[in-house]
């Protein structure tokens, strides 16, 4: 035994278990298989095919006395020489045969064989790749080998009048056994070999993992195999006497691959081809005869349809409209409606895809929709990730300049600590909204919209106390007034706590009652899935956007009220700008939000986010940053007053 060659036994157990399994597809049906063996020897071959198509010890052609097995499809061969003469017998009785391996020849000795199917491209591909490479190259000695058969032969044709090296065609593998297992390949080091295309697919590795030979489940090769893979015994006849608990993931990789291999992914998606070939055939008959059920052992894939004297057949990805006022049997192809498909010829009516499918371009099947959702990943996601932490280290340097020269008079104006707390609130509103970047999750759509609202609240309040500060104290300055008792941090402090207790209090009657969710759009896009976090209550939602709304609008008409008060250390003209940017922002978010889906409603929220801090930032520190920076002359509480 090759063991190497035994993982396409295993690929052929894996994908009929899972076929069997999947009540999506030949429901209420089990497949089965037959394995056989050509023992690479054409009359082998033929002698296994016939033993296959008829249950005899004596090869009788042309007869046959036991039951039909339902034969389905063949799979196989891996060589050309042993496919073809597969082919040879089963092109007469129409079965068809889907090939793993990859050579060249479309037909051989003038013969046609249209029930023969490949899994892999054309081996001529390869000679021309690698035609392409030695020329790409230059190389000029190139030593030819190939396999003593049509394949092998058929190479060398094609290659004869090049140069050296040693390259290899994706038919050969490296596979040792037997005495071979301690050889290696130190003399292959520097070989370039062509691979066949192959995926790892899910669940396969893991269904390895669990083959043992105590739990073989009919698996007549598993005790055998394991035998001569880990060279022991279970008959005392070596030293090693063989556990049974010995890892396949142990073994070197020209005894087994535990990663699938282009042959064996070619046999995995063989079975999915036939599978699927039956199950839409059953489809189809069952909508010719009225909705009947329909056996699935009265089916044959090499079944032909009836063609109309009035047309042809309807290909997949239209359906049948019968013409007005000619034979029942006459009708006309239509293409599918867009959102619907036919996977099967002559098919009465499209249907629409599951929900989380979509057509494919040519409508005639459905293909599985990917996940949308703003990830870090992407260039929209480093950008708008990059922005947020540049601004706040941006700020974060902003509050270092202004904590070093706090005891100057440009700090210390307008209530220096409250300076403190909105630059804070800035730094963590700019990081906040990292919260949105990335795939849902419970945590980050339980926490992100209202720890964004909270933070901002904190902010526009402190805007706000700013605001009030430098009315307030105006206002004390007149004789016999009554605001005097005002003036000083308590009317600061009650503004702050108040404004962000109230957002904070709605947002714990939010959470406490409809939380937002990780959920999915199966519907707004065509092609896509969105991931995205479902607000819970979208009622709250707006009523915690409405609350930072009437903050801002408020600390706007306040601002602008007192914009023009004589003072020299008035903040309201620089805040009026501030806020009419936030403002600005947050009225052109919402028809942009409602009218975006997926990924580019997260990316608007987040650039919202951005720009209405980048407003603070800019108009009320920017003026600061250049006097206390670039102008420390004017620092000065003598030359302010001079100024005022």
């Amino acid at each position: 035994m090759v063991t190497k060659f035994h993982q396409h036994v295993l690929a052929l157990v894996f994908a009929i278990s899972k076929i069997n399994k999947n009540l999506r597809i030949l429901p209420n049906i089990t497949l089965g298989f037959h394995i056989y063996d050509s023992y690479f020897d054409k009359k082998m071959a033929y002698s296994s095919t016939l033993h296959l198509l008829y249950k005899l010890h004596r090869i009788v052609p042309n007869y046959e006395c036991a039951a039909h097995k339902n034969l389905i499809a063949i799979i196989g061969g891996l060589e050309s020489d042993i496919s073809f003469a597969m082919a040879d017998i089963f092109r007469l009785h129409k079965i068809p045969q889907l090939t793993y391996g990859s050579f060249a020849q479309e037909e051989r000795n003038g013969k046609q064989f249209p029930s023969f199917y490949r899994m892999v491209p054309n081996e001529g591909r390869q000679t021309t790749g690698l035609i392409r490479l030695l020329l790409h190259f230059q190389w000029t000695w190139v030593g030819l080998y190939a396999v003593d058969d049509d394949g092998g032969e058929h190479f060398l044709k094609e290659m004869l009048s090049f140069r050296k090296i040693w390259i290899m065609t994706a038919q050969v593998d490296f596979a040792l056994s037997g005495l071979q297992r301690n050889w290696g390949f130190q003399f292959f080091h520097g070989t370039i070999s062509f691979e066949i295309h192959s995926s790892e697919v899910l669940g396969f590795q893991s269904f390895l993992k669990e083959m043992k030979p105590y739990r073989d489940c009919g698996n007549g090769f598993l005790k055998e195999f394991w035998e001569q893979a880990f060279d022991c015994s279970y008959s005392n006849l070596l030293e090693t006497i063989c556990t049974g608990e010995e890892k396949l993931e142990d073994l070197p990789r020209h005894l087994f691959e535990m990663r699938m291999t282009g042959h064996s992914y070619s046999i995995y998606n063989a079975v999915y081809a036939a599978a699927h070939s039956l199950h839409a055939m059953y489809l189809y008959h069952r909508s010719m005869h009225g909705g009947q059920r329909v056996e699935y052992h009265d089916l044959q894939l090499w079944q032909t349809v009836a063609i109309s004297v009035c047309n042809d057949y309807c290909n997949p990805g239209y359906h049948k409209r019968k013409r007005e006022g000619e034979t029942f049997c006459c009708y006309d192809c239509v293409p599918c409606p867009e959102g619907k498909i036919s996977s099967y010829v002559d098919a009465v009516d499209c249907t629409k895809c599951p929900s989380d499918q979509h057509p494919s371009k040519d409508q005639d099947g459905c293909i599985p929709k990917t996940l949308n959702f703003l990830s870090f990943d992407e260039p929209l996601g480093i950008s708008l990730a990059s922005g947020a932490i540049s601004f706040a280290l941006i700020t974060t340097v902003v509050l270092g300049t202004f904590i070093k020269h706090k005891n100057t008079p440009v700090v210390k104006a307008n209530n220096r600590d409250i300076t403190y707390i909105l630059l804070i609130a800035i730094i963590f509103c700019f990081l906040s909204s990292l919260l949105f970047l990335g795939q849902p999750s419970k945590a980050t759509c339980f926490f992100r919209q209202s720890t964004f609202s909270v933070i901002f609240s904190v902010a526009v309040s402190c805007v706000l106390a700013k605001t009030v500060t430098v009315v307030v104290a105006f206002m004390a300055t007149k004789p016999g007034s009554r605001m005097r008792k005002w003036v000083g941090k308590r009317l600061s402090n009650f503004i702050i706590l108040s404004c962000s207790f109230t957002q904070a209090g709605i947002s714990i009657v939010w959470l406490a009652t409809a939380p937002p969710f990780p959920d999915v759009d199966t519907l707004s896009l065509t092609e896509e899935i969105i991931v995205e976090c479902n607000e819970g209550s979208v009622f709250m939602f707006y009523i915690a956007l409405g609350y930072m709304g009437l903050l801002s609008l408020v600390s706007l008409v306040v601002a602008f009220i007192a914009r023009k008060l004589p003072d020299t250390f008035n903040e309201a003209k620089f805040i009026t700008f501030s806020m009419m940017i936030f403002c600005s922002v947050w009225v052109s978010f919402i028809p942009a939000y409602l009218s975006t889906k997926g990924k580019y409603m997260v990316a608007v929220e987040i650039f919202s986010v951005m720009v209405s801090d980048v407003g603070l930032l800019g108009c009320i520190f920017l003026p600061k940053c250049y006097i206390i920076v670039l102008r420390p002359e004017l620092n000065k509480r003598e030359e302010l007053m001079r100024r005022n």
